[in-house]
C-alpha cells in the first residue's frame, strides 16, 4: 500500500468516525428528547420520555398487528417467577450470572424474568392439546431483566432492563419446514418495513453435545437450511456452533454506516419440551413431544431503537416520527386557527404539535428541523383566511401553500403507506 492509499483509508477513517459520532443514539436521545437514564433509577434501566414512548408505541402496535395477521395469539406473563419455574427450565443452572438475585416471598425464592420462554411452555401445558391444535403461536412483547456488568452497559444497546419481542412456536415435525419459512418471511418483511434490506445470515448446526436424539437435529437443521434457500438466502454455516438445545439462524442487519447488528434469531430447543414434558396427542392417539421454536425478530426493543436512532440520524421515516407535523404560528393571533388545524390533524391520523413561543418564525423553522420534524407548517393571515398551511420540509424543500385537506391527504397516504419519501408525488 502506498502513502497515498495509505492516508486516503486513514481519512475515510476518520471520516466514518466522525458520521458515527454525530449518530450516537445516547447524543440525538438527549438532543430529540427520547429517553434518559438516571442514576438515582439505576444504570442500564431506560428512562423512556413521551417522545420516545410515541415511537415505542407506534412499532409495537405495528408489531402487533402483523403478528395477529400471521396467525400469532397475544401474552402476557408475570415480571416475576418462582425459582422452582427456573429450575426447571434450567436457567439457574445455565444462565443465573445474568439473573438478578432472588427475592424472598413468603419463605420462598422469586426472580425477575430473564426471558419469557418457561412462562410460555406453562401457557402450552395449561391444557391438553391435540395434533389438531398445532401449530400454536405465542407471541409476547415481555419485559425482562438480566444482571449485566457494569462495564459493558452501552446506551439502549445494551441495558439491564428491556422489552423483548419474544414468540415460541410449538409445531408437528411436519410442520417444521413451513413454520420456519414463515418466521423468515415474517423478518423479511418486518425489517424491510424499518428500511433494512442488507443482512449476513448464520446457520448453526449441533455442537458435540448436543441435548436431544440426532434425527431430531437432523430434521431441524434441514428445515432452516431449505428455509434459506427457499428464499435465496446465502448463509455462512458455523459447523457445531449451536446451543446445547438446538440449531439457529441469527440474521444481522446493515445500518447506514455498513455496521451489522444481531436482531432476528430462529432457535430450536430440544430442551424445554423434555424438561417440561411436553406432549400433544397424536392422530394415532398416542402422547407424541412437540417442537418447540424460539424466535425474536426485532431482539430486544430498546436495543432496536437505538440501531434505528443511528441508521436514521434521528431523521426517522414519517410513519416513526414521534412529532409529523409542526404548526408554526407567525403572531398570536393564529393560535386559535393552528389548536383547531392541530385536532383536524389527529382526527386524520396525524401527530402534530404547536410552537407557541414568542420566536421569529425563521427560528422556529430552524428549530423544527434540528427537532428532525418532518413536516413543518407555517401558519399567517393569507393561511387562516385559506383554510391552509405553508408546507416546508425538514429537509430545507418547500411544498408551498396546501389547504389542511389536502396536505392530511398527502401526509396520511405517506404514514399509512410506510413509506421512506416525505411526498406521495
Amino acid at each position: 500500500m502506498n502513502d497515498l492509499e495509505r492516508r486516503r483509508r486513514s481519512c475515510a477513517h476518520v471520516a466514518k468516525l466522525e458520521e458515527a459520532g454525530r449518530r450516537d443514539h445516547r447524543r440525538l436521545g438527549r438532543e430529540l428528547d427520547l429517553f434518559s437514564f438516571s442514576d438515582d433509577v439505576g444504570p442500564g434501566l431506560v428512562l423512556w420520555h413521551p417522545k420516545g414512548g410515541r415511537m415505542i408505541t407506534v412499532i409495537e402496535d405495528y408489531w402487533r398487528m402483523v403478528h395477529e395477521r400471521s396467525g400469532y395469539e397475544a401474552t402476557f406473563t408475570p415480571n416475576v417467577g418462582r425459582g422452582r419455574l427456573f429450575e426447571t427450565s434450567g436457567h439457574l443452572q445455565f444462565f443465573r450470572k445474568n439473573m438478578f438475585p432472588a427475592m424472598d416471598v413468603d419463605g420462598q425464592a422469586y426472580y425477575v424474568k430473564p426471558m419469557s420462554c418457561p412462562f410460555h411452555v406453562e401457557i402450552y401445558k395449561s391444557q391438553l392439546r391435540s395434533y389438531r391444535d398445532l401449530p400454536i403461536r405465542l407471541g409476547e412483547l415481555a419485559n425482562v431483566y438480566r444482571d449485566e456488568r457494569t462495564g459493558v452497559l452501552h446506551g439502549l444497546m445494551r441495558a439491564r432492563g428491556f422489552k423483548q419481542d419474544d414468540a415460541h412456536i410449538f409445531c408437528r415435525p411436519d410442520q417444521v419446514f413451513d413454520e420456519v419459512l414463515g418466521v423468515i418471511d415474517l423478518t423479511l418483511e418486518i425489517l424491510g418495513t424499518f428500511g433494512f434490506s442488507n443482512y449476513q445470515v448464520y446457520l448453526s448446526t449441533r455442537p458435540e453435545k448436543g441435548m436431544g436424539a440426532p434425527e431430531l437435529w437432523t430434521l431441524a437443521e434441514d428445515a432452516l437450511r431449505r428455509a434459506l434457500e427457499e428464499r435465496h438466502l446465502p448463509c455462512e454455516v458455523d459447523v457445531g456452533g449451536g446451543a446445547f438445545y438446538g440449531p439457529k439462524i441469527d440474521l444481522r442487519i446493515r445500518d447506514a454506516l455498513g455496521r451489522y447488528w444481531q436482531c432476528t434469531t430462529i432457535q430450536f430447543d430440544f430442551n424445554l419440551p423434555e424438561r417440561f414434558d411436553l406432549s400433544y396427542v397424536a392422530e394415532d392417539g398416542k402422547r407424541r413431544r412437540p417442537y418447540m421454536v424460539h424466535r425474536a425478530i426485532l431482539g430486544s426493543m430498546e436495543r432496536f431503537m437505538g440501531i434505528l436512532i443511528e441508521h436514521y440520524a434521528g431523521a426517522f421515516p414519517v410513519w416513526l416520527a414521534p412529532i409529523q407535523a409542526c404548526l408554526l404560528p407567525i403572531a398570536d393571533r393564529h393560535l386559535p386557527f393552528c389548536e383547531l388545524t392541530r385536532r383536524r390533524l389527529f382526527e386524520a391520523g396525524i401527530r402534530a404539535d404547536i410552537d407557541s413561543r414568542s420566536e421569529r418564525v425563521s427560528y422556529k423553522i430552524r428549530e423544527a428541523q434540528l427537532q428532525k420534524i418532518p413536516y413543518v407548517l407555517v401558519v399567517g393571515d393569507k393561511e387562516v383566511a385559506a383554510d391552509s398551511v405553508s408546507v416546508r420540509l425538514r429537509d430545507g424543500g418547500n411544498l408551498g401553500p396546501r389547504t389542511i385537506d389536502d396536505f392530511a391527504r398527502m401526509a396520511r397516504d405517506v404514514i399509512e403507506s410506510r413509506s421512506f419519501g416525505m411526498t406521495n408525488r
